[in-house]
């Protein structure tokens, strides 16, 4: 006989943690099943191992979805003051980094621990690693089989993720799951990634791999523009660095991207204003901005001569230097892919949910909670904030 439950979540992540979690210490009799043999590993490699775990100014406005409005409700409801409260009850230190990200101080395993640790105080039955092999809706339960064995469950929650970063176990099972009880999809697409170029166009640029810089950078027609102040990371197969990964949401197949490389320094006039009184070379005088390796890269690449002496220049060429830092368009031809993606842009249309409690409307008992669901944020901790919220939301409602 299949064992009974109140609540059967599936991933063992973020916000499944958290909704088990919170549903468990509400006194629902909860399983949290998962095929991984380490916990929360998404957790534990975020942050640089330390767990950039929300941001302290989190709010809707730093979400994308095709249903923008959706995201408010639950974080509203759970904000990362919310979460503070809970590591302070853990004795978890944190400490705030660039523009209002928040990290351990210790590690990311302490985040785990946590969520284990609650997870633990709301009786929270494991079943890890386990694989389930399908569900399917028996009467007014799930059926949740696994290559362990048959569960019963009143309510199931969808909380395995995207398809970013197969490497540590990512699947599109709650998007087989969204087909199988017919919920609509948003095309899902790797977000929070390089940007790669033609390999032919980029030549010039690979010996600058390793440099960073910090730069303002656009995409986007006019009523959609989007511009981070970021910096920005040279690979060997195109861009990369946290300007990027910003942008990377936003940009579209075809689109370019500007790049103001000194957003200090409007470079044609500073060159034309002193330009008989400059004595050095080009890539000399651009290095008082710029590693001199970048300047002489840039200018090699664009076609200036680095011994040339802006004295010697003509004003035209001058302007047209300054237009190569100052507004450097360059179209990418793709991005490293989900194995290099740090979500998924895209998923579980969030139309198809109530904003309240995160249940299919149409499939009651069906939840989908975190990243498999169509909210996506920025870079700097917003999606674990996002996991947090959503995965309460589901618990407090089942």
């Amino acid at each position: 006989m299949s064992q009974h439950f109140d609540v059967a979540v599936i991933g063992a992540g973020a916000a499944g943690m958290m909704c088990a979690s919170v549903a468990g210490q509400r006194g629902k009799r909860v399983v949290l099943i998962d095929h991984a043999t380490r916990l929360a590993e998404k957790i534990r490699i975020s942050g640089g191992g330390r767990c950039n775990f929300t941001n302290i100014d989190a709010g809707p406005q730093n979400f994308l979805s095709e249903n923008p409005h959706f995201c408010r409700s639950a974080l509203s409801r759970y904000t990362p003051q919310d979460f503070l409260g809970l590591m302070k009850r853990h004795g978890i230190a944190w400490h705030e980094k660039h523009k209002g990200q928040l990290f351990c101080d210790r590690s990311a395993e302490d985040i785990i621990a946590m969520l284990k640790a609650e997870c633990d105080a709301g009786g929270v039955a494991w079943r890890m690693p386990t694989r389930v092999q399908s569900l399917r809706r028996e009467g007014e339960d799930f059926i949740v089989a696994t290559e362990g064995g048959e569960l019963r469950a009143g309510s199931v929650v969808i909380a395995t993720g995207g398809l970013s970063i197969p490497k540590i176990g990512a699947t599109d099972f709650a998007f087989r799951i969204a087909r199988q009880f017919d919920i609509p999809l948003v095309e899902p697409r790797p977000a929070l990634v390089p940007l790669t170029f033609d390999l032919a166009a980029w030549q010039p640029f690979v010996p600058l791999a390793g440099i960073a810089l910090p730069v303002d950078i656009e995409t986007g027609a006019k009523k959609t523009r989007m511009q981070f102040q970021e910096d920005l990371l040279f690979t060997h197969r195109g861009l990369s660095g946290p300007a990027v990964l910003q942008i990377s949401s936003f940009w579209k197949d075809a689109a370019s991207l500007s790049l103001n490389l000194l957003p200090e320094v409007d470079v044609g006039e500073e060159l034309l204003r002193d330009k008989g009184a400059i004595r050095k070379n080009l890539v000399n005088h651009l290095s008082q901005w710029l590693p001199s390796r970048l300047a002489e890269g840039l200018l090699t690449a664009n076609g200036f001569d680095p011994a040339a002496r802006p004295a010697d220049m003509p004003d035209k060429q001058l302007r047209r230097l300054g237009d190569t830092l100052n507004r450097w368009t360059i179209t990418p031809d793709g991005s490293e892919g989900y194995r290099k993606a740090e979500v998924t842009r895209g998923g579980v249309d969030t139309r198809a949910l109530s904003q309240q409690s995160m249940m299919v409307n149409a499939v009651p008992g069906l939840y989908f909670v975190g990243e498999a669901v169509d909210v996506t944020g920025w870079l700097g901790g917003y999606n674990f904030q996002w996991a947090w919220a959503s995965g309460v939301a589901a618990g407090k409602a089942i």
